[in-house]
């Protein structure tokens, strides 16, 4: 339980506001069974292949590797965007799922926002804490607490020992270090879906806290990431000691690879902290939290809107009520 209440949170177990976070990932339900979590046939992007399959069969046009440069802002209202090669493409409504930090500092030009709402958007806090280890493996991890295949190794499986050992993780990262004994939550998908990879081989997907975006003065991430990677899998040793001997491939994700490569500012999950001063009415900005946004026809509609991250598709869902109540489509 303790666990839950940090995951992507710059906190730590003891913190005020992490009772919220808990609540967050227990909130979701599979097939009627509260708290539960499951696995997508085809991996987590095949989700996101399924919503454009449904939204091209209805008529839209999807355009990938598209990066925005801006927001064509006309008399106050958003009329299109700009992308990236220059391309202008118009439109009566643009809804961002991208953060506030990049929505409005970065693709809308200066002078068509106010300044006391600008300053909210400047207080919104990100603060990453998390990385990612995936590797792929030439069989399965032996635990020692219970060897061997079974059930055990089908659902998440988390070294968080005591909650006495995850706060001392968020010791270190309060002074900018990532854990040097961090809390690991781990899942092998292939057990469930044999599909991601050859017979006999598996994934292993590793989530890893604490891991902060910034780092104490003389330390970068493009030189600690390796060493961040070297220590899951040495603190997965600990635990199945047969880890080191069937890793093939590995990938080490950190907070400024998921500000890179995937427009996280500051590599925060929920497109900015889940803490209390920042949720419900006040996400992202007090007095705009139901998905508007000053500039007429601008909309929000990603994980820093109510009711905030998560693989569940609600901010997206009641942006577009909100749209379609405005007479948006």
């Amino acid at each position: 339980m303790s666990a839950s209440g940090i995951i992507g949170t710059f906190l730590g177990v003891r913190s005020p506001g992490t009772a919220y976070v808990l609540l967050h990932h227990y909130m979701g339900e599979i097939d009627g069974a509260f708290r539960a979590w499951g696995f997508a046939r085809g991996g987590t992007g095949a989700i996101s292949n399924a919503i454009a399959d449904a939204a091209r069969e209805a008529g839209a046009e999807i355009r990938t590797q598209a990066p925005i440069a801006k927001i064509l802002i006309k008399n106050g209202r958003a009329s299109g965007v700009v992308l990236a090669n220059g391309d202008e493409i118009y439109a009566d409504v643009v809804s961002s799922s991208v953060d506030p930090r990049l929505t409005y500092t970065r693709m809308i030009e200066p002078g068509n926002l106010p300044d006391d709402f600008l300053e909210g958007v400047n207080r919104y806090k990100f603060r990453g804490s998390s990385g990612k280890v995936n590797m792929a493996l030439d069989g399965l991890p032996n635990f020692k607490c219970m060897p061997g295949a079974g059930a055990h190794l089908r659902g998440a499986m988390s070294i968080s020992p005591s909650v006495e050992y995850m706060e001392k993780a968020y010791d270190e990262a309060k002074y900018g270090h990532w854990s040097s004994h961090p809390y690991i939550d781990m899942v092998i998908p292939t057990l469930t879906d044999t599909s991601l990879a050859p017979p006999g081989k598996h994934i292993l997907s590793c989530f890893v806290q604490y891991a902060p975006y910034k780092l104490a003065p003389g330390l970068d991430w493009d030189t600690e990431k390796e060493k961040f990677g070297d220590n899951v899998v040495n603190t997965i040793a600990e635990y199945a000691p047969n880890i080191k001997d069937i890793i093939l491939h590995r990938q080490v994700v950190t907070p400024l690879d998921l500000e890179r490569e995937w427009g996280l500012s500051e590599g925060n999950i929920f497109q900015g902290e889940l803490s209390l001063e920042q949720l419900f009415f006040l996400r992202p900005v007090a007095g705009w939290a139901q998905f508007r946004s000053p500039i007429k026809n601008l909309y929000m509609c990603g994980s820093a809107t109510h009711p905030g991250g998560g693989i569940m598709g609600a901010p997206g869902r009641l942006a577009a009520l909100e749209i379609l109540k405005d007479g948006g489509a």
